[in-house]
């Protein structure tokens, strides 16, 4: 009973000393913000609720009365394949996702600079589970798609006002 109290007091002090803590809500440094994501609807929803989820920042309808826009251009979905058998058929393939973004304020000024993320990942193929094989794939997009929007959000809680 004790040896149990002993080690938890001794893992919570070594999780404590060596910086460790919970994310938790993001923070912006910016009062209100607007998505613009012409090619891209569902991320750019995705986008506008983990925005939302966040501290100190509305997100706007329209760009005239945000103090910042994020422009999402582009969102582009590549698949490769990344190996064969030995009779030439597929055996894995490569998903990746590109997203390009900006943060702006009206004049133009930008936040931060432009940036992209790159979010990767791989699966295998079995020729006699296509199904399976498309469903795996449409979950990794949707995988790949939350953890760009979070890579995103954790830069946007770093943006400055330019000076």
């Amino acid at each position: 009973m004790w040896s149990s109290r002993l080690a938890a007091v001794v893992c919570a002090g070594a999780l404590s000393a060596c910086g460790f803590h919970l994310r938790g809500d993001a923070s912006f440094p910016f009062s209100s913000v607007y998505v613009n994501a012409p090619t891209a609807k569902p991320f750019a929803q995705e986008m506008t609720r983990a925005i939302g989820a966040g501290r100190g920042a509305a997100v706007v309808d329209e760009a005239g009365t945000a103090e910042v826009v994020l422009a999402i251009p582009s969102v582009v979905d590549d698949k490769d394949v990344l190996s064969l058998s030995s009779g030439g058929s597929v055996r894995e393939y490569a998903l990746a996702k590109r997203v390009q973004f900006r943060l702006h304020d009206k004049n133009g000024n930008d936040w931060m600079p432009a940036g992209e993320i790159v979010v990767r990942r791989s699966y295998t193929f079995n020729e006699t589970q296509v199904l399976a094989r498309d469903l795996q794939e449409q979950r990794l997009l949707r995988e790949m798609q939350t953890d760009a929007v979070q890579q995103i959000v954790r830069r946007l809680q770093s943006a400055r006002k330019p000076t």
